[in-house]
């Protein structure tokens, strides 16, 4: 196979991977209402759609979630106003994760994972209790801390499963 061949199935298969992240990405939070299972499936394909399609394409898969959690209610309307700020978290994951991977993954996990939640919880702190109701901004306290922390790292420790079989899927010649 010529290199332009490599070149088209190798874009062809990043096309594939974004639809199918981007349909995990949208689907199933307007499915499944648990924090705990929503959040660490999209750090879980936020993680993977970085090392396998791109940090930039991440980035762009981690704009949906936190939209379709809104518009399905698992992240209430008047906590609307952090929507932003949950894009910002997942792009800071995506990208210390991407630039720390290959030198150490659970480093790495554990890296973008702690500053995903020091994002959210600062702005929670800082800027939504400027915002929001002292009630309100309680609740989404507690949303916005350790859970995020944890769903991070459980996504972490499911994308790294999925890539370590993977790369032993491919580097495994077949026994015949």
């Amino acid at each position: 196979m010529d290199t332009q061949t490599n070149s088209i199935s190798s874009a062809k298969a990043k096309v594939i991977l974004f639809a199918i992240s981007l349909g995990l990405l949208t689907i199933v939070p307007g499915f499944i209402h648990s924090q705990w299972i929503t959040g660490s499936m999209v750090n879980a394909v936020l993680l993977i759609s970085a090392v396998l399609i791109g940090s930039m394409e991440a980035v762009l898969l981690g704009l949906f979630p936190s939209t379709v959690a809104l518009s399905s209610g698992l992240l209430p309307i008047n906590l609307a106003p952090m929507v932003p700020f949950i894009m910002i978290s997942n792009a800071i994951l995506i990208a210390v994760f991407h630039y720390t991977y290959k030198k150490n993954i659970f480093g790495a996990i554990g890296i973008s994972a702690l500053l995903k939640f020091a994002f959210l919880h600062f702005s929670v702190t800082l800027i939504m209790s400027k915002l929001l109701p002292s009630q309100l901004t309680a609740s989404l306290a507690v949303m916005m801390s350790w859970p995020q922390f944890a769903t991070a790292l459980i996504g972490g420790a499911v994308a790294y499963g999925i890539l370590k079989f993977r790369k032993r899927d491919i580097t495994e010649t077949p026994v015949e």
